[in-house]
Order: structure tokens, then sequence, then C-alpha cells
């Protein structure tokens, strides 16, 4: 996987702050950027042990996804200065487990686009993204009533909300797949698949020379 700049920024400012919060006691920060780091490096570990070649796309969007949701959420208190914030994540959240089930269902087809029905693909890709999103609102659900915590904020409005804009994220990442099984080119998430696809050409032997 070749250097991302971006990437190294966050670690260096996650390592930097969570110095800082030690030194000066602010256990709360430091365990939120202890727990930040840890879970970026995730992936790139994840990649090496079942032996994936991460795009550097891939593997950025899901270093600032992290560093995003849990950081700059937290410590910087972003979902309540900004009442998009939430929506932004679970949008983009969305669309990348869309584009994680096709490659997923893609995979089991060995990269014959042929073999692969591209509605059908598009369809399980779309069912599996909702899933994560829905088993996401009742994880929220159940640390609210069991906790006392306020993840769902405004109740039912924020569930449904966020179920809508997890719809919307999954057609999209769905609808990559799709286009890609029909061989446009139109980059964007289409081109982050192709890419995927070129980097791991043992999972997907049956790939055109086309991809």
């Amino acid at each position: 996987m070749r250097r991302n700049y971006a990437v190294y920024a966050i670690w260096a400012f996650l390592t930097l702050e969570l110095s800082v919060a030690l030194v000066t006691g602010r256990w709360t920060t430091a365990f939120v950027a202890a727990a930040t780091l840890g879970l970026s490096a995730l992936p790139a570990l994840f990649a090496a042990r079942f032996d994936i070649r991460l795009p550097v796309s891939f593997f950025a969007a899901a270093v600032l996804f992290i560093f995003a949701t849990i950081y700059l959420g937290e410590v910087g208190d972003f979902y309540e200065r900004y009442w998009w914030w939430d929506i932004m994540l679970h949008g983009g959240s969305a669309m990348g487990f869309g584009l994680i089930g096709f490659l997923f269902v893609f995979m089991l087809f060995e990269g014959n686009r042929y073999a692969a029905p591209p509605i059908a693909v598009a369809f399980i890709s779309f069912c599996f993204a909702v899933t994560i999103g829905a088993v996401w609102e009742i994880f929220e659900f159940g640390m609210d009533q069991l906790f006392g915590f306020n993840m769902q904020k405004s109740g039912l409005t924020d569930t449904m909300t966020d179920l809508i804009v997890n719809c919307a994220g999954a057609a999209v990442g769905a609808a990559a797949g799709y286009f890609y099984l029909k061989g446009r080119q139109l980059g964007g998430p289409i081109a982050a698949i192709e890419e995927f696809v070129r980097l791991n050409r043992r999972l997907f032997r049956k790939a055109t020379r086309r991809d």
C-alpha cells in the first residue's frame, strides 16, 4: 500500500494529543485519542492478516471516517456543533458498506462480471449496507435504554433520519457496483472498485481484461 500523508498526519496528531492529554491529566481525551488511534490501524492489520491489498483511497477513507466519528465527534463535539455531521457520517458509512458488500459478493463470483447478475448483486449490496445501518440504530437504542446514554438524541426523528440517509448512501454504493458490472467508466466509487480488483487479482481470477 502506497503512503498516504493525510493518514500519517492524523496518526501524528492523535499521538501528540494522546501524549499531551496524559501529561495534563485529561483522561477522557486520552482514552478517546488512544481508541481512535487503535481503531484507525485496524484496516491495515486486517488487510495484512488476510493478505488483501487496500487501495490508498479505501484506507484513507476508513481512517478519516474513524477520526471524524470518534475523535472529532466526541472530543471536538462536532455532533452538537454541526447539525449535519451525523447525517454526513451515516451517508458516507452506508456508501462504504455498500461498496464492501458488492466487493464481497463479486468475490464469490471470482470476478466474473458475466456470471454476476448486476441488479441482483447491487440489491444484495444495498441490503448488506442497510442491515449494518439498522443494527447500529438498534445498538444506539440499547445503549440509551440500558445505560441512559443519549445516542438517539431526538429519538424517533433521529433514528428515521439516520435510516433514510443510510438507504440513500447504500443506494449510491450499490449503484456503483451495478454500473461497474455494466462496464461504465464513471470514476468516483467505480474507480475505487476497479482499483481494488486490480490490486487483488487472485481474489477475482475470472475478471476480464477490461477490468
